[in-house]
């Protein structure tokens, strides 16, 4: 290799080695964010849009969130396939922590579930009574289109139709369908076919093709919908970006956190309730 190669070489290998220093903390930049895997609740009543962002604001941590229903969000997460949990299936939360995939759950908010269907309520169910409603609905052969999905909304509709006192394992009612969907695919399903169905009020009030549905139960206390944060533990999965999670659990159970969450309105109406401190 001739001198002025050479010098050319180390040039060039110099030069290398500065941008590789240069993009170094681009690159670190770029991994800071965390996987989130939460419910097609918090993501389609439009909450996250509101929320994440100003999480990000305050922290530089990006969130990519995974919405599917609670099951498969607890599913990912015992896989090592999210970072953190958002769900409210507080039963189904405290055993993924209990079996050791998650560090302390946390409560972050509630809102509640209502019933919807037609506006002329065929089935004669309108009132504040859950179970008496899915009775009649049951015995009458209404029709009712459920998620079928092993989400937490599917989940709270389960319990309901057990102190209804229909063993849906046993025998489903005529007008029982599910559709295996998310909230908003079963809420169009429902508008239509001009159907009952079971949804957090967040995604209905956030819902515009309501056709001719609209609340026929609410207020019953069968109905409150309680969510939760859980940090993935690191000793089942030591790949989880344990520090990032922790501090998006730590931001939305902290004032300015919650916060953001109660600020969070449509039509005037607030959509979730932060109850971090109770």
């Amino acid at each position: 290799m001739t001198m002025a190669a050479r010098r050319r070489f180390n040039f060039l290998a110099r030069a290398a080695a500065l941008v590789g220093t240069l993009l170094a903390p681009i690159a670190h930049a770029q991994e800071k964010f965390i996987v989130l895997a939460s419910t097609t609740s918090t993501e389609q009543s439009g909450l996250f849009k509101h929320l994440l962002p100003q999480f990000t604001k305050a922290t530089g941590i990006e969130v990519r969130v995974v919405a599917v229903g609670t099951g498969q969000a607890l599913d990912m997460a015992r896989r090592g396939d999210a970072d953190a949990l958002f769900v409210h299936d507080q039963p189904a939360e405290e055993k993924f922590v209990a079996e050791g995939f998650g560090l302390p759950r946390r409560p972050v908010m509630y809102n509640d579930f209502v019933l919807i269907g037609p506006k002329a309520d065929p089935a004669g169910v309108r009132g504040n009574d859950v179970a008496a409603a899915l009775k009649r609905l049951g015995a009458t052969g209404g029709a009712f289109v459920s998620r079928g999905d092993k989400s937490g909304t599917h989940a709270a509709e389960l319990r309901q139709w057990k102190l209804a006192g229909i063993d849906l394992a046993a025998a489903k009612p005529a007008g029982y369908k599910e559709c295996g969907c998310g909230m908003g695919q079963a809420l169009n399903i429902a508008a239509s076919t001009n159907t009952y169905v079971l949804s957090d009020r967040g995604t209905w009030l956030n819902f515009k093709n309501r056709g001719d549905l609209g609340i026929v139960v609410e207020g019953d206390r069968q109905l409150f919908n309680q969510y939760g944060v859980i940090v993935v533990n690191p000793a089942k999965h030591p790949h989880v970006k344990k520090d990032l999670a922790q501090a998006f659990s730590d931001w939305v159970v902290s004032r300015d956190g919650q916060a953001v969450i109660a600020s969070y309105k449509i039509g005037g109406e607030q959509l979730f309730f932060p109850n971090a401190s109770q």
